[in-house]
């Protein structure tokens, strides 16, 4: 049997997407993941040698300059690898941007609640559009 729970949500970057979710404590740097696999490669970060490949993205922040962050996205893109959709507690303007421009739904906003349900494997709906994130747990 599948349990579900929604959470209200703040749209960022339009859309709606599905996959299983990959949650970091750690601030995250796209430039530090592998485009060609999807693959965190940053040494010591919670989520190292994990895929944000077709996943839920849920993290903190982003980390690193605006060039690395924007270009690490864009690289995960070209090579197929980017997340489904990206849920962050706090938003910087290179990650909205970013989001924006390659079509990533981006939310924010969700309450501490949400946090402490979701783990790493659920699988997670993200409708940016209607302003609400779905977890579905077994």
């Amino acid at each position: 049997m599948t349990r579900k729970q929604t959470f209200e949500c703040h749209k960022i970057a339009p859309g709606k997407a599905r996959g299983q979710a990959l949650v970091s404590g750690d601030d995250i740097c796209f430039y530090l993941v592998d485009p060609e696999t999807g693959v965190i490669i940053e040494e010591g970060h919670q989520a190292y040698g994990q895929s944000v490949a077709n996943k839920v993205l849920v993290f903190p922040s982003g980390k690193g300059s605006s060039v690395v962050q924007a270009d690490g996205l864009y690289q995960l893109q070209m090579h197929g690898n980017e997340p489904q959709a990206i849920i962050i507690r706090y938003p910087d303007t290179v990650l909205v941007a970013t989001a924006i421009v390659i079509g990533t739904p981006l939310v924010d906003g969700l309450s501490e609640d949400f946090y402490e349900q979701v783990k790493t494997g659920d699988w997670v709906e993200v409708d940016a559009d209607r302003g609400r994130v779905t977890v579905f747990k077994k």
